[in-house]
């Protein structure tokens, strides 16, 4: 395409056969793009060229089809087409509609600023938003922009830059003792006894817990798969693949496990391999807030001697914390928990089972070394 005089440095300009000027560039990110309208005489064609020039070298210059998209719209399509687990693709749906859309949906994508964030930020937290939840908020509208920008081109950078607005400080959570531990299974009704002991001493997740069957658990070596979850959504129950890939794992239990095991199979488990182990009343799956209602949770809780605001989860760094007080290293310790950041999958490597085993045998004997009845002081700080 020729310039009507010359070259230009930047951009060219043409003459149209209806005697206006038009004109054109290539931007940063290689795409041809024309001014939107064209012009009366080729020197405003060219100061415009001149004023674009401008805005790509102070860094300032995105593509003009980022102020026809909107973030409401861009946020549900992108969330829309991830792979996501059900329960993760629900949680950045409420995460999105709640926390991002109500306060930025409107906003062209070209139009948000790191000032637009901080004040977004600043509304959240005066409204009652939790920090955590900020926090989370934050996270999911950077990787939604990063899209935008590396993928999408639609915008030159990410407004999502600003220092400390993606972490948060998070209180340690309590680790009960050994014989908090073994008061609170025997304060339980008779099936849910050794759903506590595997819970502390395997460090499995609730959902991992849940979706155990009769077939992923190996008495004899003292072993459990880990294959699948339950996750509950939110109009079903739905089984499916574990957190992460470093998830999906076999994990060798302490001999105290294992004996709490033998008589639950037995007298709580239906016959079958695909059975649940663990399961409400009249077999039904296991829910959070129907066990927690069941087993009067925060009352038993109080009762052995456990802070208030101790939750389930609070077993599972039990289990981690034990585990590490046997001398695991944190590679160890990233199998056996089944970690799964990708930083954590870059740097470290699965233990063997070997190795697995002799965790599981060191924590016996610490275990079996305390006298279940023993009073320790209460509530011990996690470590690691």
């Amino acid at each position: 395409m020729a310039n009507s005089k010359g070259r230009r440095r930047f951009g060219n300009i043409r003459k149209l056969p209806s005697g206006r000027f038009q004109a054109r560039y290539l931007g940063p990110d290689g795409l041809e793009r024309k001014a939107p309208h064209t012009f009366e005489t080729e020197k405003q064609a060219a100061k415009w060229l001149t004023i674009v020039e401008s805005e790509i070298i102070k860094g300032d210059w995105t593509a003009p089809e980022a102020g026809e998209v909107l973030l409401g719209e861009y946020g549900q399509v992108w969330i829309a087409e991830r792979k996501l687990a059900p329960r993760t693709r629900e949680n950045y749906e409420d995460l999105f509609r709640l926390r991002i859309r109500t306060y930025l949906g409107d906003l062209a994508l070209g139009a948000i600023r790191p000032q637009t964030i901080r004040s977004w930020r600043a509304q959240l937290l005066k409204s009652g938003c939790p920090e955590p939840q900020a926090v989370k908020a934050y996270a999911l509208l950077r990787a939604i922009l990063n899209t935008a920008v590396k993928e999408d081109e639609i915008i030159r950078q990410n407004p999502c830059r600003i220092k400390g607005y993606d972490r948060y400080h998070t209180p340690e959570r309590p680790v009960a003792t050994v014989a908090q531990v073994y008061k609170l299974a025997d304060a339980m009704p008779a099936r849910f006894r050794a759903l506590i002991l595997v819970a502390a001493f395997s460090g499995l997740r609730w959902g991992e817990l849940a979706a155990l069957r009769r077939s992923d658990v190996d008495l004899a070596a003292g072993t459990v798969r880990v294959p699948r979850k339950l996750a509950a959504l939110r109009d079903r129950m739905e089984f499916g693949p574990p957190k992460s890939e470093a998830s999906n794992r076999t994990v060798t239990l302490p001999a105290a496990a294992v004996t709490a095991l033998k008589p639950h199979l037995l007298g709580h488990v239906a016959a079958g391999v695909e059975a649940l182990v663990f399961t409400g009343d009249k077999g039904a799956l296991l829910r959070t807030g129907n066990f927690g209602r069941a087993v009067k949770w925060k009352a038993t809780v109080a009762a052995v001697g456990l802070p208030e605001g101790f939750h389930f989860h609070d077993l599972r760094h039990t289990g981690n914390n034990l585990a590490a007080s046997t001398g695991a290293s944190t590679r160890d310790l990233m199998h056996r928990m089944g970690h799964s950041s990708m930083r954590a999958a870059l740097i470290y490597q699965h233990a063997t089972s070997e190795r697995d085993r002799e965790i599981a045998d060191a924590m016996d004997k610490r275990i079996s070394k305390r006298d279940p009845e023993d009073p320790e002081d209460g509530v011990q700080a996690r470590v690691g």
